[in-house]
């Protein structure tokens, strides 16, 4: 046996067939669920991955899920990986132009996807001739194969040729600020940096028979719920550490915070993964609005990757769920989980991060380890991605080989102090250079949302003649409240940024952009606030 997510998924089956698996809520309000458990989950994943071999599937070609969640969502994802199959992740608010660079640059050969989405992956398919077998969730469709059929016509056992920890998993990240990237994984590698080496202490196993080993000796009580999309990297991977522990997983078709906050109570959810303030916060306006008396005792963590929940916004949420953990989480496609931020991250002191013994701050042009209080990268070695799909330059330009280990450069800018605590800046692609200084806008959007008026906000550059280049602030007001002034803005951040970190624009927008799991786009932040200046 291997470090293969694959037969580590087998190998809790085996010890744990009885135990619920994974329950699905579907559109919110309709009440319709499905609850399946680890040796049903299994049949239905070999029935996918059977069926995908015998339509000339093979192994090591590429498979899309271009899906909302749902069953079939994991389903297809455990079936591509016991067939030996690489899933790859389809972002479906994609339109016909980005659809077809992805299909294409991911050199996929089979799609599964919602039907809501068959107008969109129609107009596609003429422009790639790659793609060759199609299985639509959702009524059946001409010359288009229905998931039930697909599903019947695979067999329930399992007899898939043996596996390999050097199987991939590729994971297609980006798209708001240039074009998406897919990155490599080996399975061994993406089981110790992206599911924490199915330890929940921190230490990972040593063999991948003690996966199984400490599902047969633990019992139940633990219920995961990944909030965000199971197309964004997160969330799958929120998924597999639940499986891996032999525990429950819930997942919701799409993210509607009363439907979630009905969820939590119903089924004793212990831990959420969200995605910054863009989920924390709606989640809050419903604990105090409608859904004020919930019963969300059962919770004992939230946690957040991809983006910040602010210091402001963890308050608000502690005075409603005083005995859960808030865990603001640091990490990537490219890295998996470098660490988690310290009690006293916050406006003052800066996002800190304990890191892993794996991450350092290093200097991009040397990759050696930069001194306290100096600027670098913050890069990982050991086990990290093989690079990105079908292109060398960018795979040349992040990953790097020092003493013998495989390295990976990320784009946040960091610092590291005498304690070895990391303060992450920011993207590097993100800064704006105004006057020659440095402002990374993750930093004055904390002072803006700890604004009594502000419900949400993005920073971003614009050209200036004098500057080069000014801070704007786009942001959305708090529902009832009045409408702040950029004097008003600019007096509340005074207190709390240098002067040349304080916004010199505002732009009041009716809601902030951002990706279905509440990535921060900037480049539509840019442009609104570019368009404001004109």
């Amino acid at each position: 046996m291997e470090y293969n997510l694959a037969d580590l998924f087998e190998s809790v089956v085996d010890v744990a067939a009885d135990r619920e698996a994974l329950v699905y809520v579907d559109h919110p309000g309709t009440g319709a669920e499905r609850r399946l458990t680890y040796a049903e989950l299994d049949a239905a994943a070999n029935r996918v991955g059977h069926h995908l071999l015998d339509s000339g599937i093979r192994p090591g070609e590429h498979l899309g899920l271009h899906l909302y969640n749902g069953v079939e969502y994991l389903q297809t994802v455990l079936g591509c990986l016991k067939a030996r199959i690489v899933p790859v992740n389809v972002n479906y608010r994609y339109v016909e132009e980005e659809l077809v660079y992805l299909y294409r640059d991911a050199d996929l050969v089979a799609l599964v996807f919602d039907a809501e989405f068959t107008d969109r992956v129609a107009a596609a398919l003429p422009q790639t001739p790659a793609l060759r077998h199609l299985i639509r969730v959702g009524p059946p469709g001409e010359g288009i194969t229905s998931f039930t059929d697909a599903e019947a016509s695979g067999s329930p056992a399992r007899g898939f040729p043996d596996r390999s920890g050097d199987d991939q998993f590729i994971i297609y990240t980006g798209g708001t600020t240039g074009l998406p990237k897919g990155v490599m994984w080996r399975q061994e590698d993406l089981f110790f940096s992206g599911l924490g080496g199915g330890s929940p202490t921190g230490e990972p196993v040593k063999k991948p028979e003690e996966i199984a080993e400490r599902v047969a000796a633990g019992g139940t009580g633990i219920t995961f719920f990944p909030t965000p999309p199971l197309m964004h990297g997160t969330s799958t991977l929120t998924a597999f550490i639940g499986f891996n522990f032999g525990q429950r997983v819930v997942i919701h078709r799409k993210f509607v915070p009363e439907e979630v906050l009905r969820t939590i109570e119903k089924e004793k959810v212990t831990s959420i993964s969200l995605v910054g303030d863009a989920m924390l916060r709606p989640l809050i306006d419903a604990l105090e609005g409608p859904l004020r008396g919930t019963d969300c005792s059962s919770v004992f963590s939230v946690s957040s990757s991809g983006a910040i929940m602010s210091d402001t916004v963890r308050r608000q949420f502690r005075a409603l769920m005083p005995n859960a953990m808030l865990l603001n989480n640091f990490g990537s496609s490219e890295s998996g989980f470098n660490g988690t931020a310290t009690e006293d991250s916050g406006p003052e002191r800066g996002f800190r991060v304990r890191v892993n013994s794996r991450t350092q701050v290093v200097d991009p042009a040397t990759h050696e380890p930069v001194a306290a209080g100096e600027v670098g990268r913050v890069a990982q070695r050991g086990h990290v991605p093989l690079g990105y799909y079908n292109d060398p330059a960018k795979t040349a330009e992040t990953f790097f080989r020092k003493d013998g280990e495989r390295w990976v450069l990320l784009g946040d800018m960091a610092t590291v102090d005498e304690e070895g605590v990391v303060v992450v800046l920011g993207r590097g692609s993100q800064c704006i250079n105004t006057g020659g200084e440095k402002v990374y806008p993750e930093e004055v959007e904390q002072a803006l949302k700890s604004h009594p008026d502000v419900y949400d906000a993005l920073v971003a550059g614009v050209p200036d003649p004098t500057w080069g280049n000014h801070v704007a602030a786009v942001v959305q007001v708090r529902s009832g409240a009045a409408r702040p002034s950029l004097d008003d803005i600019q007096r509340h951040c005074r207190s709390r940024l240098a002067g040349y970190k304080i916004p010199r624009q505002l732009v009041v927008a009716e809601s902030i952009r951002r990706s279905p799991s509440g990535k921060a786009d900037y480049r539509w932040a840019r442009e609104v606030a570019v368009a404001e200046d004109r």
